[in-house]
């Protein structure tokens, strides 16, 4: 072959067409490698190891310092309860002065007295009222007995009694014979464990009306935090959905993982909503959603681990993260103002653009759809610096959902749908209180007393 012929169009074409295969045989080659990588890596026995001792941990510097409490550290002192609480009090009065010995009898009660509370529980905690139904036999032969109200009947622990029972069950997640045992030890009250089921159904129906108006509450929020776990119901598979504003947080059970189930949770698609990267998401408006950073962040840390490019990128993607949130944390401190972080993240917003580009042509094919994958979802990541209340991170959902994960680990999800209604109702009622910073158990037995006079309860919901 001449030289006119090594360098005419046609063969420089085709040469272009095959370095572009051969590009795109290799990312394909690398893929597959790297997937069977991973498939060889999860097939093989654990190693195992000889024990190796670890090692010591590094002396400290002496600071000089005595232990305990510094030099200007402010003091957390005792708060005493006020009057109202105290049961007794005993008084310690001087009779003569501590130096001249002269009487003090007729001197007035000053300076004020110093106060030292004790607090102890009484021998019997809960108070037992018998309610009698006498009989009164006439001369005519017949015996008329009163009859015990059928209010009174219905019921053999008072609301307090119930209301501690569920406070146990629902905040503390005990078992029912951990419950029968508490009760009977410290109450004095010996219950059966099917009167713990019947006081969670009482409890349930109760606070369905308060639930529905946090449900309301919450569809309505301008913010909203999503997130979802495992459930069980007799053993099937269920999702725990839970929504969460800054006084609120609502808990839903379902047999899907899916759009239903979130309109289910929430009845309408509005507002603005923080969360991950869940496709089902895409349905929502997409100028209203806030990716969560923490997810993406701790995805970055599992690539990194691949090596490669993947850690390159990864640890690249770390620092630039790091930098963000060091700049929002000096807005939520108070040290710019809104516009000011705006201008202030625009360099890092088109840095970390840059860097998920650099991703997409990476001959990782894997790495690369990654990348592009996070690109398109780009300008999700940036809503919290431009929109008032809303958080970077999903933390405030999975904070909430943390209770619910506990007891799902303990008792492996409910046997009933009955059940799964009093986990959602329990959970909504107590996360929303705590929210509130308002006493769970006092709302406890206001409601369950409200519910046996049929009359209206405490509020839940936030107001105004």
């Amino acid at each position: 072959m001449d030289a006119s012929e090594s360098t005419s169009p046609v063969a420089c074409l085709r040469c272009r067409e095959l370095d572009g295969r051969v590009r795109e045989l290799e990312a394909r080659n690398l893929g597959l490698e790297t997937r069977l990588r991973d498939l060889e890596d999860k097939r093989k026995p654990p190693a195992s190891k000889t024990f190796e001792p670890l090692p010591s941990a590094p002396s400290k510097k002496p600071t000089g310092k005595k232990r305990g409490g510094q030099a200007g550290h402010k003091p957390h002192l005792k708060t005493w309860l006020p009057a109202e609480r105290v049961a007794t009090v005993v008084t310690y009065v001087p009779e003569s002065c501590g130096r001249c010995e002269r009487s003090l009898a007729d001197r007035p009660d000053e300076p004020s007295p110093t106060i030292h509370q004790v607090a102890e529980l009484p021998n019997t905690l809960a108070e037992i009222t018998e309610h009698r139904g006498h009989a009164r036999t006439c001369p005519c032969g017949h015996t008329t007995r009163a009859p015990i109200p059928p209010a009174v009947r219905s019921h053999t622990l008072g609301p307090k009694l119930a209301a501690s029972i569920v406070y146990l069950s629902g905040v503390h997640g005990m078992s029912k014979r951990g419950i029968e045992e508490t009760v009977e030890t410290l109450f004095g009250v010996p219950i059966a464990l099917g009167t713990i089921a019947d006081v969670e159904r009482q409890a349930s129906d109760a606070l369905e009306s308060e639930y529905e108006s946090v449900r309301t509450h919450v569809a309505d929020a301008p913010v909203k935090y999503l997130d979802e776990t495992g459930w069980k119901q007799a053993g099937k598979k269920r999702w725990l959905w839970v929504a969460a504003t800054v006084g609120a947080a609502l808990f839903r059970i379902h047999p899907r993982r899916n759009l239903d189930a979130l309109k289910s949770l929430l009845g309408k698609l509005s507002g603005i909503i923080a969360g991950d990267r869940w496709c089902v998401t895409d349905d929502w408006d997409y100028d209203h959603r806030q990716l969560c950073w923490a997810h993406i962040g701790r995805n970055w840390e599992k690539w990194t681990e691949r090596g490669g490019e993947a850690k390159e990128l990864g640890e690249r993607w770390s620092a630039a993260q790091k930098s963000v949130f060091e700049l929002w944390h000096v807005f939520r401190g108070g040290g710019c103002t809104r516009s000011d972080l705006n201008d202030r993240m625009i360099p890092h917003i088109e840095a970390m653009s840059e860097l998920l580009h650099a991703g997409t042509r990476s001959r990782d094919a894997v790495l690369s759809r990654r990348c592009g994958r996070l690109l398109d979802r780009y300008p999700l990541l940036w809503l919290f610096v431009t929109v008032e209340g809303v958080e970077p991170t999903n933390n405030h959902g999975e904070r909430v959902q943390r209770r619910a994960v506990l007891w799902r680990r303990r008792s492996f999800g409910c046997a009933s749908a009955a059940g799964c209604r009093y986990v959602e109702r329990i959970l909504t009622t107590v996360e929303t209180l705590r929210l509130q910073k308002r006493n769970v158990l006092e709302f406890l037995s206001d409601t369950i007393a409200a519910a046996r006079e049929r009359r209206p309860g405490p509020a839940l919901a936030p107001t105004g």
